[in-house]
């Protein structure tokens, strides 16, 4: 696919619905981390919880690169994953809405 264009104003608008997914994904992570620390009763147990968070960091940082010629596919995996809403994405081009609702509903 060929590099889509985006507005100045559509890329302030990505750029804050991404920050906000970021955000949103990330706290949760902490917050699930949190929840598995207090559990941790051995060693083994810290092995395990260092694993997840290894492969997480890996999935996270694959997730959110915020390149032109990806946002389409970012945000449509962001909206099955409920990281973000389509209000949120309001002011964006009607097409790459209906592009990314649509993408989301594939994946």
């Amino acid at each position: 696919m060929s590099e889509i264009k985006w507005s100045e104003i559509e890329d302030k608008i990505a750029r804050r619905a991404f920050d906000i997914a970021y955000e949103r994904e990330t706290l949760a992570l902490i917050e699930g981390v949190r929840a598995k620390a207090s559990a941790i009763a051995k060693l083994d147990d810290l092995w395990h919880l260092n694993d997840i968070l290894s492969s997480k960091r890996y999935e996270i940082d694959g997730k959110y690169d915020y390149s032109h010629a990806s946002l389409i596919f970012t945000f449509a995996g962001l909206l099955q994953e409920k990281w973000i809403n389509l209000d949120e994405l309001e002011g964006i081009n009607p097409d790459k809405i209906a592009k990314i609702a649509a993408l989301s509903r594939m994946q």
